[in-house]
C-alpha cells in the first residue's frame, strides 16, 4: 500500500496530477486545497497518500499536509462518504474551516460547499461533530499539532489566566474563536459549563458546542 510519494510533479489535469518517482509516474487525485498548494511543474513535491483498492482498480488520493489527510480519514468513516466524495468536500475550503463547520453542526455552512446537500451535511454533523471538535483542539492556530488533553487546572506555558478564573474555560473560549465564533458567542457558550475536577479541554468544548447547537 502506498502511503507517501516524494518525486517530481510532471503533469496536472485537475483533479488529477502525475508524480514521477524514480521513473514511475503515479496518477494521484487531489482536492482543490492540495492543488492550490502544489509547486510548479518540474519541481519536487511530497504528498501523503491514501490507497483505495477495489476489485477493478487502484486509485491514489494525495494530500499536501497532515491536517487534510486527518480530516479525509474522518470523512470516509461517515455513512455514504467514499474517497471521491471526501475529496470533493475537502475542495470546499481549508481543513480547519471544514472541521469547524462540522464541529459547530453548521448544516447551512456545509451546504455552501459544492456537492454537499442538506442530508449529507446533517449526516456529517451527527456522526463527526465530536471527532472534529477533538481534531481542532489538536491543531494550533497555524495548523500544527499540540497536545490534545490537559488535566483540569493545568495552564499552558506563556498563557495568562483570564477573568474567567479557569484556564481550561479560557482555552475553550480561544478554541471557539479559532473555529469562527465571535468573542461574545464564545463567552456565552461557556457561561454554564460544568467543570469537574478531572475535566479535559475536549470534554468542555463538546459541552460548549452542544449548548450552542440548542
Amino acid at each position: 500500500m502506498i502511503a507517501r510519494l516524494d518525486g517530481m510533479l510532471i503533469e496536472r489535469d485537475p483533479p488529477r496530477i502525475v508524480v514521477d518517482c524514480g521513473g514511475v509516474g503515479y496518477d494521484v487525485v487531489c482536492s482543490a486545497y492540495t492543488l492550490a498548494g502544489l509547486p510548479a511543474d518540474g519541481e519536487n513535491v511530497k504528498l501523503r497518500v491514501f490507497t483505495h483498492a477495489t476489485e477493478n482498480k487502484v486509485a491514489l488520493f494525495g494530500f499536501i499536509d497532515v491536517q487534510e489527510r486527518k480530516l479525509f480519514d474522518l470523512l470516509i468513516t461517515a455513512k455514504n462518504v467514499g474517497p471521491t466524495t471526501a475529496i470533493a468536500i475537502l475542495s470546499g475550503s481549508s481543513p480547519r474551516d471544514i472541521a469547524s463547520l462540522i464541529a459547530k453542526e453548521d448544516v447551512v455552512g456545509l451546504t455552501r460547499i459544492k456537492g454537499v446537500g442538506k442530508k449529507t451535511a446533517e449526516m456529517l454533523c451527527v456522526e463527526l461533530h465530536e471527532k472534529c471538535a477533538e481534531v481542532l483542539l489538536a491543531w494550533d492556530a497555524n495548523g500544527g499539532l499540540r497536545p490534545v488533553a490537559m488535566p483540569a487546572g493545568a495552564a499552558r506555558p506563556g498563557k495568562r489566566r483570564s477573568s474567567s478564573g479557569n484556564p481550561l474555560v479560557d482555552e475553550v473560549m480561544s478554541a471557539l474563536v479559532g473555529m469562527g465564533c465571535s468573542p461574545i458567542e464564545a463567552e456565552q457558550a461557556v457561561i454554564d459549563l460544568s467543570v469537574p475536577a478531572d475535566a479535559t479541554i475536549e470534554q468542555l468544548l463538546r459541552q460548549a458546542l452542544r449548548s450552542m447547537a440548542r
